[in-house]
Parts: structure tokens; C-alpha cells; sequence
């Protein structure tokens, strides 16, 4: 996953605003203790990222692909 998919999978998800404020603030267990704009300047893969952000923030399995793409069975 690119960067700038990391990043429009969190504005669909939270909205624009809201999802740069979860990216600072929000710490995530998963990437080492980061936040996801620490993580994402650290080098983690930005699909690991995501992932981290939908468990924590309870986002539906059906979503963690984007809201438009349903997952594969």
C-alpha cells in the first residue's frame, strides 16, 4: 500500500480533518508504540498502519479495504 492510499482510506473512513488528528494522536500498540504519522516516518508499511488504526478504532472487517471495495471471501 502506497502512502497516499494509507491516507485516503483514513479521509473516506473519518474524514479528512479527523483523520490527520487520529494520525498525531492516536498511539497504536501494533507499530511499535507510534502514532500513525510517527509510524509512517518511521518506515512501517502503511498497510500495517491501517490495519493497527481499524482494530483500534473498531472499524468494520467490510470496511478495512476502503468503503467502496468489499473484502474476498
Amino acid at each position: 500500500m502506497r502512502v497516499s492510499e494509507f491516507w485516503r482510506l483514513m479521509d473516506d473512513e473519518f474524514s479528512p480533518s479527523y483523520s490527520r488528528v487520529l494520525a498525531q494522536d492516536l498511539v497504536l500498540a501494533g507499530v511499535g508504540g507510534n502514532t500513525a504519522s510517527a509510524a509512517l516516518r518511521a518506515g512501517y508499511d502503511p498497510k500495517d498502519i491501517w490495519q493497527e488504526v481499524c482494530k483500534v478504532q473498531d472499524v468494520p472487517r467490510s470496511r478495512w479495504l476502503g468503503r467502496d471495495i468489499a473484502p474476498k471471501d
